[in-house]
């Protein structure tokens, strides 16, 4: 089940995060958060941009997310997304799912550009991304250092409203019609294989 994610989901969330911050480097983050500090990461988030999980029986599957790409003005209708899944609930298309809710609300909001950063090499998020419509276009070359190693990231881009003239500003999340949510969610729960 596709749902927005709420307080109460921090400690699940991060059952599945701790391992990627701590034995890999698809993160930068080097500490975990702690539930309460990872509590008001999320809240702070979901004013602006949807933060989804997918629940299975009872217990967080995945969850993806949406930030800001940068902070000046003119690159409000760019975003970046995330999307992590827990080890016992690979490859059943959850990622697919939560990713396609994530856009379809990102497209709602007025967004143009969703940009995957990924740490390399991780072929896995590349084909991944990839099979979503991302488009690579950069390396950033020994950008970051974790686990004893410099490491690289790319950057790919899915565009997913047109370019006009004149844009208006992107609804924050909050300010959304959330009585669309549910149909969206529905949508998307098809490419979970049950």
């Amino acid at each position: 089940m596709l749902r927005l994610s709420k307080a109460g989901d921090a400690e699940g969330i991060l059952v599945i995060y701790a391992p990627y911050i701590k034995t890999t480097s698809f993160t930068f983050e080097t500490e975990v958060p702690s539930v309460e500090n990872f509590k008001e990461r999320i809240a702070a988030y979901m004013v602006n941009y949807p933060w989804l999980v997918c629940e299975i029986g009872g217990r967080i599957a995945g969850y993806a997310y949406s930030a800001s790409h940068r902070e000046r003005k003119a690159y409000q209708w760019s975003v970046e997304s995330s999307v992590y899944i827990h080890n016992d609930y690979q490859k059943r298309g959850i990622a697919s799912a939560l990713y396609n809710a994530l856009i379809e609300i990102l497209k709602l909001q007025g967004f143009r550009n969703v940009y995957a950063v990924i740490n390399l090499p991780n072929d896995k998020s590349v084909a991944f991304h990839e099979s979503c419509g991302f488009k690579y276009f950069a390396t950033y070359e020994q950008v970051g250092y974790k686990l004893g190693k410099w490491k690289n990231v790319g950057w790919w881009r899915l565009i997913i409203n047109e370019f006009e003239n004149d844009p208006s500003p992107p609804l924050k999340f909050s300010e959304i019609d959330q009585t669309l949510l549910p149909e969206i969610f529905s949508a998307a729960e098809k490419f979970i294989k049950k």
